[in-house]
């Protein structure tokens, strides 16, 4: 990942990229808030970004939105900096690190801003015959659409298909098109001209000239406006895009991967997605199982994932008993790979004796729950009378969140409903006072 570092940290921004770069991740500099702000508009794939706590905090996050820049902002100081970190968050930085730079603590930041480790491991003969069918496509230059369940690791197919193409050696980079609100996608993907709206103070390259001669990643592309649709259907068929406020088209060459987790054809025929659109994504559909019907990966990817954890927090590589590796076997996994992986990392944590027993692998299994319910029997109605629909609809999308420890994806999986439906449900009980 990239990330960028804004201002000195106090003598400290040295040991900072040492650290981050151990981490993997790829630095880059600026001294002043301004510079930062070019950085971004001039099209730098950053992930995060870092900034002193003794900058404009303020001014940096509001240019951000004003310039619907999309990007994760922690800010840094030292320890006895409290009112400054105060401010620094209500102005809407998502974290605080204190300075001199903990190694632990950045590689935790670097992991939440990332989310996914990019290795690809499995064990399963269902995922290698996918994987041989997506290394056999990659190095044409077809548009792919990636097809599978929440969870099941779409990303890290679509980064072994750019790693294994002609593409290689050019940028991947990757838009989540249900974490980005419609009102800033336009923007994120085509980029703007100067003066294009309130707040645009400098032109911005988006992210399709970004990954112009790469591989652009358009993640839930089910989640898309239709008006924004039809822009990127145009940017498929004539290889230019028109930047917001542009006055001619720009060219460019860029290979789109999409993932969804919903039926696209399904979408198609109720008007939420254009078919033509369709058709020039799915040139090529890869289906990634879901990891129940792959259970040959679970105890491969647990033993991934308990020795990534046990390294990052600093705790003795553990074995799985046989019973802990029954337990992982037994179960049907809802939430797929990021299910396992938030998981695992839960055992490590809190495993305790010589191996990770079966006590430490906590399942948050639902369909365990509806099956303590007697078959034949229907439950009383009695605890929910007197409650509204609107107000068991809120109880039920509340309990769910918590259930997927706040994961929106998942939950929305398993509510049944779009991420973008999700996402209005929660502002609407923002705006009604209650605390999410």
């Amino acid at each position: 990942m990239e990330l960028l570092i804004v201002g000195t940290l106090d003598g400290q921004i040295g040991a900072a990229s040492k650290i981050a770069a151990q981490q993997g991740g790829q630095v880059i500099l600026a001294d002043t808030v301004e510079r930062g702000l070019d950085i971004l508009r001039n099209g730098k794939s950053v992930e995060l970004v870092m900034i002193d706590v003794k900058l404009d905090v303020y001014k940096f996050i509001s240019s951000l939105e004003q310039e619907r820049m999309n990007v994760l902002v922690v800010a840094c100081g030292v320890a006895n900096d409290s009112s400054l970190a105060v401010r620094a968050i209500k102005a809407g930085a998502k974290e605080y690190i204190p300075l001199p730079p903990d190694p632990e603590l950045i590689g935790a930041v670097l992991a939440a801003a990332t989310r996914e480790n990019h290795a690809l491991i499995y064990g399963d003969k269902k995922t290698e015959a996918v994987l041989k069918t997506a290394k056999q496509i990659a190095p044409s230059e077809a548009n792919i659409l990636l097809t599978g369940e929440s969870g099941t690791g779409k990303e890290i197919f679509s980064r072994f298909i750019h790693d294994n193409s002609k593409r290689a050696n050019k940028r991947f980079v990757a838009v989540n098109c249900a974490a980005i609100p419609e009102t800033l996608l336009e923007s994120e993907l085509f980029g703007y001209e100067k003066g294009a709206f309130t707040g645009a103070v400098s032109r911005r390259i988006g992210k399709f000239e970004e990954a112009s001669d790469g591989t652009l990643l358009l993640d839930e592309i089910s989640e898309m406006d239709i008006k924004i649709q039809a822009k990127l259907l145009r940017a498929i068929q004539e290889k230019e895009i028109d930047r917001i406020g542009g006055k001619s088209p720009i060219k460019v060459n860029t290979r789109i991967i999409a993932t969804s987790n919903r039926n696209l054809s399904e979408a198609v025929k109720n008007g939420s997605f254009r078919q033509d659109l369709y058709y020039r994504l799915n040139v090529v559909n890869i289906n990634i199982p879901p990891l129940r019907d792959r259970m040959d990966d679970v105890v491969v990817l647990a033993k991934h994932f308990a020795k990534k954890y046990s390294e990052l927090n600093d705790i003795p590589l553990k074995s799985f008993s046989e019973k802990a590796e029954q337990k992982l076997l037994n179960y049907r996994w809802p939430g797929n790979v990021r299910e396992l992986e938030n998981t695992i990392h839960r055992a490590v944590l809190l495993s305790t004796g010589t191996d990770i027993e079966e006590d430490a692998i906590l399942l948050d299994d639902i369909s365990a729950v509806i099956k303590e319910v007697p078959q034949g029997e229907v439950m009383s109605g009695s605890e929910f009378s007197g409650n509204t629909l609107a107000g068991m609809e809120r109880a039920l999308i509340i309990d769910t969140l918590k259930h997927t420890m706040g994961n929106r994806t998942i939950a929305a999986n398993i509510l049944g409903i779009s991420i973008r439906t999700l996402r209005n449900k929660l502002k609407q009980y923002q705006d009604e006072g209650l605390d999410i």
